[in-house]
């Protein structure tokens, strides 16, 4: 067994596990069933009302004049900026270097739509007006990440996301919110959903993620808008024949965690701190301003690993699964859902107090 495997069996072994929400198994579609009448008529690709009432939750939650629900976010992104892109007749769009779209999904908006991308800031830092507005060539729509995943969950301040929508709009400029996480910054900005989505002409969310269901995604919009983007939904077979067990979970898990976000946020505050007292590790950012941030530690992977897996076994705490190298220092992502509140915070305590003491040890 290789030491990657070490480190995932301990945590999954580990009495408490940190991040999430739980085990992603059958019992996350049990419990959703479990409150549904056996009676409830499934949907029919893509009709019925099983869904389209999910949907007209999601749009008014959203602010927005209706939405869709897709069995994948790749797939409703990508419809949504070749919409945008067909309308003003330019295939060109802007986003980060570490958008989904660009770093994740091997060209398909390339391949499939043969649009291109313009790639705006560094990638160690967020889009900023000034971006947009020295961009080098013209676009159909910029696509902003809230927040921002691969560098820690970063967010604009609220000015400058609404200059950057300001912007947009008065350059005939298409604004798409990759909001996978949407609902985990309402706290950090004080908005609502719909008040950060009106900055926006489309809106995508998650329905797996924080809401922790089984898989797929929400798309928003206006009127016109959606109904294209379900005609392309047809042409990528994302219309199944039902989608209930994606749909009555999410409903449930929605239902279950949109009121939790502030709490998570204000553990995520408190976690981090943990972090940042050790030798040795900081976080990015220092402060989250969501759910989740990044953990770097300045050792090389194959010295924290051993660490970790004897932090896990004497404490019973579980940090993470995994590490990921970076020359001579590692890291990894924090998400906190429901797992955290459960974590006795003596057990907590101990668990980070023999990291710093292992750190220190270690780095002299």
């Amino acid at each position: 067994m290789n030491d990657k495997n070490l480190l995932l069996k301990a945590f999954n072994e580990a009495e408490y596990r940190l991040p999430g929400h739980g085990k992603r198994n059958v019992q996350v579609l049990k419990d959703a069933l479990d409150v549904v009448e056996d009676t409830l008529e499934s949907d029919h690709y893509g009709a019925g009302q099983v869904i389209e009432d999910f949907q007209n939750k999601m749009a008014a939650m959203l602010g927005k004049e209706t939405a869709v629900f897709f069995p994948s976010g790749t797939m409703a992104q990508q419809i949504a900026l070749r919409i945008w892109c067909d309308r003003k007749k330019l295939k060109r769009v802007a986003y980060h270097p570490l958008c989904h779209l660009e770093i994740h999904e091997e060209g398909g908006l390339k391949e499939l739509h043969h649009i291109e991308s313009v790639l705006l800031a560094d990638k160690d830092r967020l889009i900023q007006l000034e971006d947009v507005r020295q961009m080098p060539e013209d676009i159909a729509c910029l696509l902003l990440e809230l927040p921002q995943r691969e560098i820690g969950g970063q967010l604009p301040e609220y000015e400058e996301l609404e200059a950057i929508s300001a912007y947009c709009r008065s350059k005939g400029i298409k604004l798409h919110m990759d909001g996978a996480r949407l609902l985990e910054v309402t706290p950090y900005y004080q908005k609502t959903a719909a008040e950060i989505s009106s900055l926006f002409d489309s809106v995508y969310i998650s329905v797996y993620k924080g809401i922790g269901g089984i898989a797929g995604a929400v798309l928003a919009g206006e009127r016109d808008f959606i109904q294209e983007s379900k005609v392309w939904k047809r042409r990528h077979g994302g219309d199944l024949i039902s989608l209930y067990p994606y749909i009555l979970s999410a409903d449930y898990y929605f239902n279950l965690r949109q009121d939790k976000m502030q709490q998570y946020y204000r553990e995520a505050k408190e976690l981090a701190a943990l972090y940042n007292e050790c030798h040795g590790i900081t976080t990015l950012p220092e402060v989250p301003v969501s759910n989740m941030f990044h953990v770097h530690a300045h050792v090389p992977k194959e010295k924290l690993e051993p660490v970790l897996v004897e932090i896990y076994k004497a404490t019973g705490v579980g940090l993470t699964g995994y590490l990921t190298a970076a020359d001579t220092s590692c890291q990894y992502e924090v998400s906190i859902g429901d797992r955290y509140a459960e974590m006795p915070k003596e057990k907590l305590k101990a668990a980070f107090q023999m990291l710093d003491e292992k750190l220190r040890t270690l780095l002299g």
